[in-house]
C-alpha cells in the first residue's frame, strides 16, 4: 500500500464531515462522487440541488444524491449564521447586510458550516484562487489555540524506503508565511510535527533547516533558526526536534554524526523546517522535480479548523486524496 493509500485508508474509520462549496465543479463532483463510493468521508456540496444533481447526471456520477447539497440562497439556517458572523465580526465593521450577502457566498457559508460545528473541515480552490479560499478562513476560523500563524507543508514521498520515515519526509513552510519571525518558525515546526503524526503516521523527528550546523557560521539569520528552536523546545518539551542544522546534516546519517555527534535527530530528520518561503519553496519543487519525488500538499497547518486549499490545475486523483487529508486533520488535531 502506498502513501496516499494509506492516508485513504485512514480516513475511511473517521467518517467526517467534508464541505466541498465548489459543487459545479466537474473534477469536484468527479472526486466526490469517488469519496463517497468508497465511503471515505461524509460529503456537503454547495449549490442548487437541482443544477448540482443535473451536472452529476450528465457526467454519468451515480453516488452524488448520497451527498447533503446545500443551497446558499436557501438553506434554513442562513439567520442563524448570519447571527454568528455579527457576532464575531460585528466589531470589525460587518454590517447585517453585508452579512447576508455574505453567507450566500459557498467559500463563506463553507466555513460558517465548520465554525458552527455543522462539518468538521473544508476543501475548495479547484474554480478559486487561494486568497478567496482563505479570506473567509482567517476571518472567521483563525488559528488553533496557542498558533498565531499558518503554514503549508509538504510530503514528499520518495522510491527510496530509507529515507525520512520509509520514504517519506514533511517540508514546511513551503506555501504560505514569507519571512516567519523566531516564534512563527517555532510554532511552524510544532504544527509540522502534528501533520507528520495525524496525517503522514510517523513520530516526526524536526530539523530546523539552516545554512550552518550548530554554529559553524555566525549570522543573525542563524540567530533565528537558533532561538526558534529553543522556543519550540520550550513549547513541546516531548518533541524531538534539534537546530540548527545544514540539510545534509539533519539526513545523512554519516554527515549527521560528523556535524553534530550529540544531536538526537542529525541523520534521521524526517521532518524539515525551512528558514524562509522561498527557501522552502524552492527546496520542495527541487526535489520534485530533480528527485522524482511526488509532492503531497500543500497542507494548510496552524488553522482553527481542518480547511485546504487546491491548486486550479489540480487532479480529480488530487481532490480525493486532500478530503481524506481534511478528515485525517479533522480526527485527529482539532
Amino acid at each position: 500500500m502506498d502513501f496516499i493509500e494509506k492516508i485513504i485508508e485512514n480516513a475511511k474509520k473517521y467518517k467526517k464531515h467534508i464541505v466541498l462549496p465548489e459543487g459545479l465543479e466537474e473534477r469536484i463532483l468527479r472526486a466526490a462522487d469517488n469519496v463517497l463510493v468508497n465511503d471515505i468521508a461524509r460529503i456537503t456540496l454547495l449549490g442548487s440541488q437541482d443544477e448540482v444533481l443535473t451536472k452529476a447526471k450528465s457526467l454519468g456520477l451515480n453516488n452524488i444524491n448520497k451527498a447533503t447539497i446545500v443551497n446558499p440562497k436557501t438553506f434554513p439556517k442562513k439567520d442563524e449564521y448570519v447571527e454568528l458572523m455579527l457576532q464575531l465580526r460585528r466589531s470589525k465593521g460587518l454590517t447585517r447586510e453585508d452579512a447576508e450577502h455574505l453567507i450566500e457566498d459557498p467559500l463563506y457559508l463553507g466555513t460558517m458550516m465548520i465554525k458552527a460545528g455543522d462539518a468538521d473541515g473544508k476543501v475548495a480552490g479547484a474554480a478559486n484562487a487561494t486568497g478567496d479560499v482563505l479570506r473567509p478562513a482567517f476571518q472567521y476560523v483563525k488559528t488553533q489555540p496557542g498558533i498565531s500563524v499558518v503554514s503549508g507543508a509538504f510530503f514528499m514521498v520518495f522510491e527510496d524506503e530509507n529515507i525520512g520515515s520509509n520514504g517519506v519526509i514533511l517540508f514546511a513552510d513551503c506555501a504560505v508565511t514569507p519571512n516567519p519571525n523566531e516564534h512563527e518558525l517555532a510554532e511552524i515546526a510544532i504544527t509540522a510535527a502534528m501533520t507528520a503524526r495525524s496525517i503522514g503516521g510517523f513520530e516526526p523527528k524536526v530539523a530546523m533547516l539552516s545554512f550552518s550546523t550548530k554554529g559553524s557560521a555566525l549570522h543573525e539569520m542563524v540567530d533565528k533558526v537558533v532561538r526558534a528552536t529553543q522556543i519550540a523546545k520550550k513549547l513541546a518539551p516531548g518533541l524531538q526536534i534539534d537546530g540548527e542544522l545544514q540539510v545534509d546534516a539533519a539526513i545523512v546519517p554519516a554527515i549527521g554524526k560528523s556535524k553534530a555527534p550529540d544531536s538526537p535527530i542529525a541523520g534521521n530528520a524526517n521532518v524539515l523546517v525551512f528558514p524562509t518561503l522561498e527557501s522552502g519553496n524552492i527546496g520542495y519543487k527541487l526535489v520534485q522535480r530533480l528527485c522524482n519525488a511526488e509532492a503531497v500538499g500543500p497542507i494548510l497547518q496552524g488553522m482553527g479548523a481542518p480547511i485546504n486549499d487546491l491548486s486550479r490545475g489540480c487532479s480529480v486523483e488530487d481532490i480525493i486524496c486532500m478530503i481524506a487529508i481534511t478528515a485525517n486533520q479533522a480526527a485527529d488535531c482539532y
